[in-house]
This record gives C-alpha cells, structure tokens and sequence, in this order.
C-alpha cells in the first residue's frame, strides 16, 4: 500500500501536488490577486481620465463646449449635469486631483499586494525546507552514505529559494497578465472595435514566442541545475577535505576539478543565456511593430472622424500597458521552468523513501545477553561482506573484534544498531529479535564512538554535552578527567568555554578522539560501541579508559556491554571475548590467552607486535 501511494505521488505533477505545501496560505494570495486587480483597474482609469481631459479642452477651444465629456461611468454623469466639456476644461484641477487620487489608490493596494505575497511565499518557503529537513533526518542511513551532501544542500536552499522567488512575484504576474488583458480587451472594444482588432493582430505571434522559449528554456534549467549542484557537491568535498588536499600536494588536481565543473556550469549558462537574448529581441520587435501600428491606424481612423484624439491616446497607453506584461509571460514562463525544475528536485528528495520501524516494534531492555546467530549480510548482491556469523556476549562483558580492513567489523555493529537490518541470520537481545525493537529506542541506548570522531563548530563543553540535555559541569569535568581531556582542555585560555573549529580541526587527532569518547560516557548507554575510537590515544589513555568502563564509572554507574574493534592487542587483550573475522567470518574467537596458542591471525598479530615491542625496548635501553 505504501509503494503504490510512492508511485501514485511520483506520477503526479509538481503543480498538482504543490497546494500541500500552500496551507494556511490561500488567504494571502486571494488578497494578493484582490489588490493586483484594484492596482490595474487604477492605471487603466489614469489614460480614460488624461483622454476625456483632452477631448474637453479641444471640444471647448473648437466651440464644441456643449458636447458631453468622454469619461467612465458617474463622472460623465457628474460633469454632464454641469455642463460638459466646457465646465470640465474651466475645472481642469478636479481631473488633476482624480489622477492623484487613483495614484495613490493603485500605490496603496501595489504595496498591500507585495506584502501580502511576500508573506505567502515565506512561509511556504520555511514550510519547505523544515519538512526537507526533517524528512532528510529520517531517511535511511544509505541514502546519506549514497547521497552528495553539497547537491542535498543546494536542494534544500538554493531550490528552495528559487521556488520562494516565483511564488512571491511571478504567480501574481500570472494573475495581473490575464487581469490586464481582459479588462483592455473590454475597455478597447467599447471605444472602438476595428482598431481593438488591429492592436492585438501581433499579440499571438507573442504568446507563441513566449510558450517555445518556455519549453525550450525548461530543459536548459535542469541541465545547468544538474551542473551546479555537481559544483556544490565538488565544492563541498574540497573544503571538508583540504586538509588532505595539501597534505599530498593536490591542489592543481582539485583546482582542475573544479574548473571542468564550473565550465560545465558556464557553458549551460551561456546558452540559457543565447536563448534568452533571441527570445526578448523577438519579442521586442514585435512590441514596437503593434505599437506602431496601433499609432498609425489610430490616427487614421481620428483623421476620418471615426475615433477622437484622447481615444488614439488612450488606445496607444493600453497597448504599451498590455504588451508589456504580454512580453514579461516570457520571464514569468522562464522563471516557472526554474521553479519546476526546483521543484522536482526537492520531490525527489521527499519522495525518497524515509526509514521505517517493523510493525509493533517497541522498547524493550537492552542491557542483556546478545547473540549473533546466522547472521549475513551485503551491500549488493554479488559481494557478501557477513556469513554465517555467531556468537554470544554477556550482559556487561567486552567484546573486541579484530580483523584486516573490509572483514566486516564496522559492518557488525552498524547491523547491532540497525542502520541496516541482516540479510540472514538474526541478532538477538535477551532473546528478542532486535528487528522487534523500536529503532530510534535501541539507538538511545546504544554509545557508538567513531573511528573518524565528528566535533561541532562550537565550545567544548557544548560539544561534551550534546549526548545529554542539561549535563551538569560536574559531570561533564568527570568524563573529561576519565578519558585524561581535563589536561589539554585546561592549557586552552578559555577552558571548557573553547571553540573548537568546524570539524574539530583546532585540536589533534587524539583530542578529537578523547572528546568523542567523553561525550558518549556521559550517556546513559546499555551498550557502547568503540569503532577503532582509542587507536588515536596513546596506551595510557587507552587502559585508563578501559579500566574506567570496567569499574562502572559511566554515566548510569554500570558497564555496558561493549564492543571494541582495534588492531592494538593491549586493548584487546583485556576482552572478556575475542572475535576474529576474516573474509566476513569469525575464525575465531575466545579469550587472549587461549588465542595466543592457536595458530592464526590473532596468533600472527601478536607475535608482530611483540618483535616490535621487544625491538622498542632494547633500543630505549
């Protein structure tokens, strides 16, 4: 039922499904398309007032003073019953006023019309990116693996921003063309049919224009869309990464880099551009053409009598009034193939699926047995990275893993905390299939420190505390002086109070390391996870953290059950088990001292490590 609603969702049109996102906003707008209306109505009253002013001064200066004024509806009732033309052309001040006050009028309602779908737009804008946002936060753990960082963010701001642009000006225009246009078309009629005919005979050609250079201009959008969130994307990676860059010299590689994909952004631009400048010359030849022949026609048809002066002028405001926002449908369609573009690229996005939790999953406790049974795992069908794994850990036991890089550790414990879910097999806590268990409660309570710690772009007491809301300084004091931090973060000048940089770049490896794993013991943790977190503390740290763990002194003042994957045998030497993996396999596992005589990689790795330790020693000596 919920792949047929993704694929039904899919197969919509952008335009169709976007009202979702415009609740709470339609009253805005209705207001926004009620002041635009006003606002045109107000400047096609300002050429009627200007022609019907002309007319009564020429009536009274050719003696035609008797003669009716040209004006709308009760004015020339008004100015009739007091004398025509003639008093018009002596009051000629209450014309001036009319115009100030349909000025001030259109300026007025201009203004709530602006105001209005600003209003509009930016809500739907935050409306837009709190649900992307959100949405991103819930999405699987693949997706982010397989995802481009630098293409989600121009997603959810650059798209976004451009979607938030057309609803805030272009919709209205949309609006304002077909308001315009129908109220010239009624107002030209009734002066003079034949010439209303003649003015609009170039009008099509323009409508077509604007509809080729819309579908033409659509595909481009996308193409230079593509290529700028593949800029982003590179742009991004470069940065997070510089430190790599100019360790190894790449600097011309990455430099490059970019350049193909700024050329590949240029190149899409300028013929966006090539197309844009063929679209508005066209369409202003055929403006000043209609101009031209409104103007031509128009005096005409006054030379023969059949249409007055103020007429030819107001008939020549309407089509330089009407052909402008006629000629804008060119913008307005360009700017709607962008917001089109954008928009399905944040429907992409919303439409991927989100992470979601077996049926009648719940909490249940963690602190308890473990046990591996049959389990296996790929991350496609042809490479199977688990087989057959089985084991079993102990509430509160340690548990080390070791293995050659791409053997599966890492892999294991992203299965335990289920960012991804065994292929076979399955993994069991106090008898209970995990898959059963709610995941955002096992992550809870599951401590993971990374081999590759990530440090916030904040103090280094916001970053201790972000594992527990409203941590004391007293706890947080404890898990620094446990993972031996308290020394290095007193020598800073401003002490717990440091910032630290983006990524944690201002402090060593080891630093970062000692943080990450501080924060994550002032958790409450049934289960704690060290992916090759101590590799970068040196061998005193590294036991007093073990020890530490060992005596309970985390924060619910018990051990968790914890796993602990590293290549140094002094830290895995301790573990209550050893797991072995090769090749996806546990090919053994035990205790140190029984794997120590049996022949195989543990066997092979210690005596390595003691040649060198020996070799160490008798060089210090």
């Amino acid at each position: 039922m919920e792949k047929h609603s993704e694929k039904k969702n899919a197969g919509l049109s952008v335009i169709q499904r976007f009202p979702e996102f415009m609740k709470g906003s339609g009253l805005k707008y209705a207001g926004s398309v009620f002041a635009v209306a006003v606002s045109v109505l107000a400047n096609f009253l300002t050429p009627l007032l200007v022609a019907g002013a002309v007319d009564a001064i020429t009536d009274a200066l050719n003696g035609n003073g008797a003669n009716a004024v040209n004006l709308p509806g009760f004015l020339a009732g008004w100015f009739n019953a007091r004398g025509g033309a003639a008093y018009l052309a002596r009051h000629i001040w209450i014309v001036a006023a009319l115009l100030v006050a349909v000025s001030l009028i259109g300026g007025l309602f201009q203004y709530l019309r602006g105001k209005w779908s600003a209003e509009a737009s930016e809500t739907i804008a935050e409306r837009m990116r709190t649900r992307l946002y959100a949405h991103l936060l819930d999405m699987d753990y693949d997706y982010h693996v397989k995802a481009q960082t630098g293409d989600l963010i121009q997603r959810c701001t650059t798209d976004v921003e451009t979607v938030r642009r057309f609803l805030a000006s272009q919709v209205i225009e949309i609006f304002r063309t077909v308001i315009m246009v129908a109220l010239a078309l009624w107002l030209m009629a009734s002066i003079h049919v034949k010439l209303t005919l003649i003015s609009l005979i170039l009008i099509p050609p323009l409508f077509g224009l604007a509809f080729w250079f819309f579908h033409w201009v659509q595909k481009l959008f996308l193409e230079a869309d593509e290529a700028d969130g593949q800029l982003s994307a590179m742009l991004q990676e470069s940065l997070t990464g510089v430190r790599v860059v100019r360790a190894f010299g790449r600097q011309r590689y990455e430099s490059d880099r970019f350049t193909v994909c700024a050329d590949a952004v240029h190149d899409k631009s300028v013929r966006i551009s090539h197309v844009m400048a063929i679209y508005w010359s066209g369409s202003d030849m055929l403006s000043m053409a209609q101009t031209g022949l409104t103007l031509l026609f128009g005096i005409l048809f006054a030379a023969r009598g059949e249409i007055t002066t103020g007429s030819v002028l107001t008939f020549v405001s309407y089509i330089s009034m009407l052909i402008w926002p006629i000629r804008q449908l060119g913008r307005i369609l360009q700017d709607l193939g962008k917001s089109m573009v954008a928009m399905r690229r944040v429907y992409e996005v919303l439409d991927a699926r989100a992470e979601t939790d077996t049926p009648g999953a719940g909490e249940a406790p963690l602190y308890a047995d473990i046990e591996f049974r049959h389990v296996g795992f790929q991350y496609d069908s042809k490479h199977p990275v688990l087989d057959d794994v089985s084991f079993t850990a102990r509430a509160g036991q340690t548990v080390a893993i070791l293995g050659a890089t791409g053997s599966g550790k890492s892999t294991m414990m992203n299965l335990l905390q289920r960012l991804y879910d065994a292929a076979s097999g399955e993994i069991l806590i106090g008898g209970r299939d995990i898959r059963t268990i709610e995941k955002k409660y096992l992550r809870s309570r599951v401590g993971y420190v990374l081999q590759e710690p990530f440090l916030y772009s904040r103090s280094i007491k916001d970053n201790l505390a972000i594992t527990r809301e409203g941590a004391g300084m007293d706890e947080i004091e404890r898990v620094a002086e446990i993972t031996h931090s308290d020394g290095f973060i007193a020598q800073f000048k401003e002490g717990y109070d440091t910032m630290v940089g983006e990524r944690g770049v201002t402090l060593s490896g080891g630093q970062n390391q000692r943080i990450s794993i501080a924060r994550t013991l002032l958790r409450d943790n049934d289960i704690l996870i060290l992916d090759d977190s101590l590799s970068a503390v040196d061998t005193e740290t590294d036991r007093a953290i073990r020890e530490a763990l060992k005596e309970g002194r985390s924060a619910n003042g018990r051990v968790p059950t914890t796993f602990i994957i590293s290549h140094r045998l002094t830290t895995l030497a301790d573990a209550d088990l050893i797991l072995v993996l090769e090749d996806g396999r546990i090919a053994q596992q035990g205790r140190h001292e029984d794997l120590i005589r049996q022949e195989g990689l543990y066997q092979k790795v210690y005596r390595i490590q003691a040649a060198l330790e020996d070799e160490l020693n008798s060089e210090i000596a």
